[in-house]
């Protein structure tokens, strides 16, 4: 079996973390600027995926069912968010170009460096041809034939809708051409229309910084937004970084959508990042001096008191110094290992009686049980280990005259993925991957203020590193990350109110809860709202245990190693069952945790497989297998977030329980594929999996929306995702727009997507909810016509989920549920507190209440939603009594 792997040397950005970043937005210039190119300049890209993958096949998708008509008739579409239009400063832009041609010359070359090429299927029916010649017909003097492709890739997404519909259902009409919209004025090859990735997630960040900034957030929630931007900077350094930089070394410079080489986009993220953390330094500033005033101080050694200073030293005696390993640096010794995100003291040492001056590394034990900050006295009063080291190394160094000694933190490559089809042993060839990880080459310095440049220089030299570029000079303490410990401190009036998950009304505890699937059809989860453990867990803790259920399949990406499910799954084959997992070995950082689980699991007489070669398990699907009374009948949960206990409190996710016909026949062809690889043909009615039919789904419904707007008017499509990068989609979207129909997009971080330009976009919207939950769910809605669609996935619109992953779309059908779906967005169009509007340039405004509005942010009316539902359905439950 022949697949395609996806290059190592494009990292992906996980999913899965809370990021952050400052107020401070950058220079429209540096979101807008369109590079020089130069002329007759071509870079050939990769095939396409779905080009050369094998696991994208033709299939057929059915419509399980659409909503009642006569409530979708009339979606009440919230009032438009005023956007300032762009202005298109035509002069600025040719000033820019140093060949003085405009930008629309350079960027009509951009479409021929094999960018939009790269992305499109080629289309086999004769009317593509038609379009192909057309294209040629058309193209500039001197232009390759490569863009007819994008036409064809157009038609190859042409609506199937009325084949799919049930009988009786309203049929759209196909659209007249491949695109469903008149010619217009805008070249969607243009750059210019597109955000970069990599500095759109950075923007994400400064909208997340902001909440430790924002005074209504309380302090120690504010000290871990502050933490949580520091993870997500060295992910995005590790990550994204890491990976722009493989490119560069493999001297690849493909453009990315919007016009930039990989070089280009490390140098402006650089400076992006430098901005984030000047912001994050005011941020702990701030914050520092207001916890201060409640009693928890984080101190400097200075500061202590003598008997603290002994207290200290006699702790750092007993509990640290075993602990410490001093490596010399000097001709003699090679230059010591650094490990990864670990803090070192770079100590510059001398003999008494001698001039000569010694260098010696001595790293910072955090972790395994060493905390970063050291409690002084019995108060709330901390210091960190790394100054209790740095005062008390006379200990380490006798006899020896300390002359100075400073700090840096390296960061390493994360990207160290090798070619599946080449490993006879995938789990072998995973923890291989994580050993070379290890020593990855480093990707960034940071030093503490003042370094002396000497050894800052040594050190980039010995690091391999662009003294100019790779180096960031940090004052006061580095690796803001462990501010967690602190932040956990219990003062809970410096804590979000407690927040407890209901359990769901329809789900009694005193029943089997697959009686329960049985007489409602379908039960739709809100997470963190309701509860994970008594839902989801308790769904296959009964599983395990029910002498009915003869079979549980499920596949796992991320969960937690000390969480229930696994240990229900253990029970359930203990019990003798049939129990199958398809683990993700190459879930980002958490590789070595699904490794263990899977050898765990494997022990206890558990199928494990790895999914199919050349593409990652991102579906979250379970299958139980029961024997009714009637036969057997199978019960499916779909979700939009990993089944993981401790993520499930904090994340914002979506999921469905059913035991609907057909959505369990294709979740059973799916597990079927996910065990075997083997890509036959396979029918589905209701699920649509990539990367064999979701892409191509969104794409056809949004021409489908163009096609019914334009005979009928009212066109609505609403997406909700954690991120919109594919750039068929936006290409897409922008089209819809420019037909008329309304779009609102709430998008978390990253998106490709300019909104409210006149004419390309000025019907689209874009909304980011940051708040004291992570925004993970994904929610994809079309009018159509008033046949209202609504399906959940486990899939972003990003070029990787749609074709180098398994993932799912899971169509929403009963009006109960679907108006469930669509109170979430009501409350994104709602939120004053923590909804941010997109504007043209990439920037964003944070809402604010006027003066009669409610203050509440998104995820508090959900909590007061969920809590209001779990009240009308006891006071149900009285009235029988009552009577």
């Amino acid at each position: 079996m022949e697949t395609k792997p996806v290059g190592p040397q494009k990292a992906e950005q996980e999913d899965e973390v809370f990021h952050l970043v400052n107020e401070q937005q950058p220079a429209v210039q540096d979101v807008l600027e369109i590079p020089r190119m130069t002329p007759g300049q071509a870079v050939e890209g990769p095939d396409d995926p779905l080009e050369s993958n094998p696991h994208f096949i033709e299939g057929n998708v059915t419509v399980l069912a659409v909503p009642n008509p006569g409530v979708a008739d009339d979606p009440q579409r919230p009032k438009e968010t005023k956007l300032k239009a762009l202005k298109q400063d035509k002069g600025v832009t040719a000033a820019k170009s140093k060949s003085g041609k405009t930008a629309k010359d350079k960027t009509a070359k951009a479409v021929k460096s094999g960018k939009v090429v790269k992305e499109a299927k080629p289309a086999k029916d004769s009317k593509a041809v038609k379009a192909t010649k057309a294209a040629k017909a058309n193209k500039p003097a001197g232009a390759k034939s490569k863009p007819a492709k994008a036409v064809k890739a157009v038609k190859a997404v042409k609506p199937k809708v009325a084949k799919a519909a049930k009988p009786g259902a309203k049929q759209p009409p196909k659209p007249k051409n491949p695109t469903g919209v008149e010619q217009s004025e805008f070249d969607l090859g243009e750059s210019r229309w597109y955000l970069n990735r990599e500095l759109t997630w950075l923007e994400f960040n400064r909208r997340v910084l902001h909440e430790a900034m924002d005074e209504r957030t309380p302090l120690l929630e504010r000290l871990k937004f502050v933490a949580i931007v520091s993870s997500n900077l060295d992910e995005f350094a590790m990550k994204r970084i890491g990976g722009l930089k493989q490119q560069i070394g493999a001297g690849l410079h493909e453009l990315t959508l919007d016009g930039r080489t990989p070089r280009q986009q490390v140098v402006e993220c650089n400076a992006s990042v430098r901005e984030i953390e000047a912001a994050k330094r005011e941020a702990f500033r701030q914050v520092r001096e207001l916890l201060e005033g409640k009693g928890i101080v984080i101190e400097s050694y200075d500061t202590l008191t003598p008997k603290e200073k002994k207290q200290l030293r006699e702790h750092y005696y007993t509990n640290i110094y075993p602990l410490l390993t001093p490596q010399s640096i000097d001709p003699a010794h090679p230059f010591p290992f650094i490990s990864n995100l670990s803090l070192n003291l770079l100590v510059t040492l001398r003999y008494p009686k001698s001039r000569e001056h010694s260098l010696a590394r001595v790293k910072v034990p955090v972790g395994l049980g060493t905390p970063r900050f050291i409690r002084v006295g019995k108060g709330d009063h901390f210091i960190p280990i790394e100054q209790v080291m740095m005062n008390n190394l006379d200990m380490l160094f006798p006899g020896m005259l300390i002359v100075s000694c400073e700090i840096f933190r390296v960061t390493r490559n994360a990207n160290t993925e090798k070619d599946e089809e080449e490993a006879d042993d995938l789990m072998s060839m995973i923890e291989s991957e994580l050993k070379e990880r290890k020593f990855a080459p480093i990707v960034r310095l940071e030093v503490g203020e003042g370094m002396e440049p000497l050894h800052r220089g040594r050190l980039a030299a010995e690091l391999e590193l662009d003294e100019e570029n790779d180096v960031l000079e940090v004052s006061g303490m580095l690796a803001l990350r462990d501010l967690f410990e602190i932040s956990r401190l219990d003062y809970p009036r410096l804590h979000d109110p407690p927040h407890h998950p209901i359990d769901h009304p329809q789900l009694p505890a005193e029943r089997n809860i697959f009686h329960t699937i049985r007489d409602l059809g379908a039960i739709l989860l809100q997470h963190p709202y309701v509860s994970f453990s008594t839902s989801v867990e308790r769904f296959l803790r009964e599983a395990a245990n029910d002498p009915k259920v003869r079979a549980i399949k499920m596949t796992l990406y991320r969960t937690s190693i000390q969480g229930r499910i696994i240990d229900a799954l253990v029970q359930a084959a203990q019990n003798g069952k049939q129990v199958a997992v398809v683990v993700e070995l190459k879930a980002r950082f958490d590789e070595a945790t699904n490794i263990h689980l899977a050898e765990v699991m494997e022990e206890a007489g558990i199928h494990v497989t790895y999914g199919v070669v050349g593409l990652k398990t991102h579906c979250k699907v379970i299958l139980v297998v029961r024997q009714d009374f009637q036969g057997l009948r199978r019960y499916v949960h779909i979700g939009t977030g990993n089944y993981h206990t401790e993520t499930a409190r904090i994340y914002s996710d979506i999921g469905l329980i059913t035991c609907d016909d057909a959505i369990a026949q294709d979740v059973t062809e799916l597990f079927n594929y996910l065990t075997t690889g083997f890509t036959a043909k396979r029918n589905y009615r209701a699920l649509m999996p990539a990367p064999k039919l979701l892409k191509k789904a969104l794409l056809t419904r949004i021409e489908r929306e163009i096609e019914l707007h334009r005979q009928n008017g009212g066109g609505l499509i609403r997406f909700k995702m954690n991120a919109l990068e594919d750039g068929d989609i936006v290409k897409a979207l922008y089209r819809a727009s420019m037909a008329g129909v309304k779009i609102d997009l709430y998008v978390r971080d990253t998106c490709r997507l300019r909104p409210g330009i006149p004419g390309l976009s000025d019907n689209i919207r874009v909304v980011s909810i940051v708040g004291r939950f992570l925004e993970h769910s994904r929610i994809y809605y079309f009018r159509n016509g008033g046949a209202e669609e609504y399906f959940i996935s486990s899939a972003d619109a990003m070029k990787r989920n749609l074709e180098a992953r398994v993932e799912v779309l899971c169509p929403v059908t009963a009006p109960e549920l679907t108006a469930e779906l669509r109170t979430v967005f009501d409350c994104h169009d709602a939120d004053r507190r923590s909804a941010w509007d997109m504007q043209s340039d990439g920037s964003y405004i944070q809402r604010r209440p006027a003066e009669e509005e409610s203050v509440e942010g998104t995820h508090q009316m959900l909590i007061a939603q969920a809590q209001q539902r779990l009240k009308e359905a006891l006071k149900q439950k009285k009235k029988p009594m009552q009577k």
